[in-house]
């Protein structure tokens, strides 16, 4: 590990949860060779956050386990414990999350939730249809991010929500649910799945039938199916018209599974899977497999379509490559995976042509810019990067840079994307490497078991 991984690092364990903090201003990655490799993934963000919140409106207990935990995950535990949920960490790592009967005792509280959007939106719409006197606010990025189509739709049934600083965008003020007999909303679908899964939560707290209707096309389905799905294993079927409008039946209401295991991150998994078609060797990850529910996991089919061998279990994929095997160039919608897009932007570093992902318009919304960001920070490694609205096109250089200093924007997935030019015999930099907290605390030690060094 000394060999890949220098520049002053120090490990600390967290107070609360002992999770590794690197404690440096940027983490310098040595090129390597790497060994065939298992990696255990962390859970799920997105069926982390949604559990908790499913759970804590429950009329019952669940037990979760293998939960994620992170900055976004501690910044949802936080919230619902503000709120007046009782929730026990088990000896053995679990959760106790104890329902209250799809309502939070506090009334009003004060809820910073950081940059999380999968706490941010979901909690809007719950607090916004149960009413109250709630303040939500986050760090300055968070209050970059856009909420006003789903501040809207919630407004068309009836909640008071205003806006503390600039309309569209967070800080808000939540007030009293006045109930307009609007069945019927509207919300925009192409800015943030987000968005629906939100309103999908919340609105059977208030146990009538609710229509949802989708203006203009649906980004990011596959994220949509998680909600649906897991709704359904909380007792609550939506029927999805096509995603085109989704209908909440009336009397619903939220009942826990008794024990409920979360899924590995499938966008956590695709550096690693990467990493074995970079590579040509072996990586295993275990976590998800061929009955997962995140869409995510179809990044290892797009790895195929380039070059990859991809093998698939029950709760495992495993990526390698064939000797003298090219990397094919790839012209790619990737609206089905936008989070596992960005660590295709650095793979095509290593294609033998031109590389494009079009259809990511929601990465302008995301943590940072992260198509601006991604085109900035590609071209200090050599590449050259043509930036359009919605889209990328990279051309890999015929040499790559050595020791470019990435800036991460405080972005967590471009910090792990950028350890992977590591692969391709160069050294890198990468700044603030600690921003992986958010959904990976451990990830640069856990890369590092990948070096036969």
């Amino acid at each position: 590990m000394r060999q890949f991984l220098s520049g002053s690092l120090k490990y600390l364990p967290d107070p609360l949860h002992s999770f590794p903090h690197i404690m440096t201003e940027f983490i310098r990655l040595n090129p390597i060779s790497v060994r065939p490799s298992t990696i255990t993934l962390p859970g799920s963000k997105s069926i982390s956050n949604r559990c908790l919140l499913l759970a804590a409106l429950s009329h019952n207990q669940c037990q979760i386990r293998s939960l994620l935990r992170s900055d976004d995950t501690e910044r949802m535990l936080e919230a619902l414990h503000t709120l007046g949920i009782p929730i026990e960490h088990t000896a053995d790592g679990c959760l106790n999350v104890h329902g209250q009967g799809g309502r939070f005792p506090q009334p009003s509280a004060d809820l910073f939730l950081g940059n999380a959007g999968t706490a941010f939106r979901p909690l809007t719409a719950a607090l916004a249809v149960l009413g109250g006197d709630y303040h939500l606010h986050g760090i300055p990025r968070m209050h970059e991010r856009p909420i006003g189509d789903l501040v809207d739709a919630l407004l068309n049934a009836g909640a008071d929500i205003r806006y503390s600083d600039k309309t569209g965008y967070p800080p808000l003020r939540i007030g009293h649910f006045h109930d307009n007999g609007n069945r019927i909303l509207s919300v925009k679908g192409n800015v943030s799945s987000q968005f629906l899964t939100a309103l999908l939560m919340a609105l059977p707290l208030t146990g009538n039938a609710y229509q949802i209707q989708i203006e203009g096309g649906l980004i990011s389905k596959p994220y949509i199916d998680i909600t649906l799905n897991l709704m359904e294993k909380f007792g609550v079927t939506v029927t999805n018209n096509h995603y085109r409008s989704f209908h909440i039946p009336s009397g619903s209401r939220y009942t826990s599974p008794e024990i409920l295991h979360i899924e590995g991150d499938a966008s956590s998994a695709s550096y690693f899977l990467a990493a074995g078609l970079l590579s040509g060797v072996p990586i295993k990850v275990e976590g998800i497999g061929r009955h997962a529910i995140q869409g995510d996991t179809a990044f290892a089919l797009e790895l195929e379509k380039i070059g990859a061998d991809v093998a698939w279990g029950d709760n495992f994929i495993q990526v390698s490559r064939r000797p003298n095997q090219a990397i094919r160039a790839f012209d790619l919608d990737a609206n089905h995976i936008p989070d596992a897009a960005m660590t295709l932007a650095v793979v095509a570093l290593a294609a033998d042509a031109p590389c494009t992902l079009r259809n990511i318009g929601s990465w302008r919304v995301k943590e940072t810019d992260r198509i601006a960001a991604m085109a900035t920070e590609l071209r200090k490694v050599g590449a050259a990067v043509e930036e359009r609205p919605d889209s990328i096109r990279i051309t890999p250089p015929p040499q790559l840079t050595p020791n470019a200093r990435i800036d991460t924007y405080d972005d967590h997935r471009i910090a792990m994307c950028f350890s992977l030019v590591s692969l391709l015999g160069v050294p890198i930099e990468i700044n603030d490497p600690k921003c992986t907290h958010k959904t990976f605390p451990d990830y640069f030690r856990v890369f590092s078991t990948l070096s036969a060094d």
